[in-house]
């Protein structure tokens, strides 16, 4: 199996494991920013085995994550180092800092199945589980503006691909942007950020397919051969 089938796999087991990790949890009304803390902390005490499994899921997640986001770099690298470019790294980057954001996130969230009866650390690592959620879609942003650029001008994916990859990655960052300035009160701005959420979710399962399909690696439209 080629290194770009891995990597396809891995987009698409990656997606899969998102989506439906969220699908189990979605029923559970996980709690989101701007809940209050009594209810924070009766669902983390009374979900402990599903968090610990979402947990589980996670550490998979993140592997996945890191061999798409190289699979792509293998498959455009010859290209983009001929033009001087490194949007692919930009993008791989983007992945391992979203990553270790998220491993943070996953990490608060385990720690407060144990904290139901401890009023102050509940608050203190619900405030920072917030936090890291509300700025991981800075790094969503940077692998999909990375991933999007490389590919694109690369040849290995097309610009409607591309342009999902923009709009994402723009939806994600104007959350990151905006959820600091209505940290009580986000409302309207989760729509944003789930929006974002959503499309990412597709645009790397996208990126997978593309990837299976990769025999070679890619290079710009100019340098493809004629037969």
């Amino acid at each position: 199996m080629t290194f770009s089938r891995i990597g396809g796999w891995a987009a698409i087991g990656f997606a899969s494991l998102l989506g439906g990790t969220n699908l189990a949890l979605a029923p559970t009304h996980l709690p989101v920013i701007g809940d209050p803390l009594d209810e924070v902390a009766d669902y983390f005490g009374s979900h402990a085995g599903l968090i610990g499994l979402s947990g589980t899921l996670a550490v998979a997640a993140w592997l996945l994550a890191v061999l798409f986001g190289a699979a792509v770099v293998a498959a455009v690298w010859p290209s983009e180092r001929a033009r001087g470019e490194a949007w692919s790294l930009v993008g791989l980057s983007g992945l391992v800092l979203q990553n270790a954001t998220f491993t943070v996130f996953t990490a608060t969230r385990l720690a407060l199945t144990g904290t139901a009866s401890d009023a102050s650390a509940t608050k203190a690592l619900w405030r920072l589980n917030e936090a890291l959620f509300a700025f991981n879609g800075t790094f969503l942003a940077t692998a999909m503006l990375g991933l999007s650029v490389a590919g694109r001008r690369s040849g290995l994916i097309r610009s409607a691909h591309a342009l999902l990859g923009f709009i994402a990655g723009a939806l994600q960052l104007s959350a990151a942007l905006l959820l600091p300035l209505v940290f009580d009160d986000p409302g309207a701005v989760d729509l944003l950020g789930l929006a974002g959420w959503l499309l990412w979710v597709v645009w790397i399962a996208w990126y997978g397919i593309v990837l299976l399909r990769t025999r070679t690696p890619a290079h710009p439209p100019s340098e493809r051969q004629t037969p």
